[in-house]
């Protein structure tokens, strides 16, 4: 049963508020009208797009909480951060991130998004990559939406601080890296370890 336009606009507001992070397409879906009928729908209640959405939310919540770099430097926008703990970034793939003649996302961007996220989730005002072990999992194509969690496991024997990030598009790992983080300073004793969840 379709709705009215001003209930489907009442709900999409309220659907935003509790996910911000829906995409138009999703919402399309979900109210069974297309993505042209979401963007003005946004526009009418001045509800800005979804790349807008995470970028407020991200200069709010974690300017003043990234140490080892600014938000402006992390690929993906940051969703959720705690350091030394865990983080979340989302990475939208735009045309600039594809080959063009198969849509592919390449590589480097998927390790950037997973890369900066292990730096941004140090506990540091230096934190640097010293080494890392990656597999890629399958293609991602355009338009599709990278969600990478980094965990901080623990140390190795060198002192280096284990940061893991897996990498979905949608429940699916599309990547995983592990992380060895050089810090310039010691943080011994605050780090969840790996045996420890």
């Amino acid at each position: 049963m379709r709705v009215t336009k001003v209930e489907r606009q009442r709900l999409l507001r309220s659907t935003i508020d509790e996910s911000p992070f829906i995409t138009d397409e999703e919402l399309a879906k979900k109210f069974s009208v297309s993505i042209q009928t979401i963007r003005l729908d946004r526009m009418a209640l001045s509800i800005p797009e979804l790349r807008k959405r995470i970028k407020t939310v991200a200069k709010n919540q974690w300017n003043e909480t990234v140490k080892s770099l600014t938000i402006d430097d992390v690929i993906g926008e940051i969703i959720d951060l705690e350091l030394d703990q865990r983080a979340i970034s989302i990475l939208i793939i735009k045309p600039e991130h594809v080959f063009s003649r198969n849509k592919i996302t390449r590589g480097h961007h998927l390790f950037a998004q997973a890369n900066s996220l292990a730096v941004a989730v140090i506990n540091d005002e230096l934190a640097l990559t010293a080494k890392s072990e990656i597999t890629f999992k399958r293609q991602v194509k355009q338009t599709e939406r990278v969600i990478a969690k980094a965990k901080v496991v623990g140390e190795d024997d060198k002192g280096l601080t284990i940061v893991h990030v897996d990498s979905f598009v949608e429940n699916e790992v599309v990547f995983t890296g592990r992380f060895y983080m050089y810090r310039s300073t010691e943080q011994k004793g605050e780090i969840v370890h790996e045996n420890s969840h």
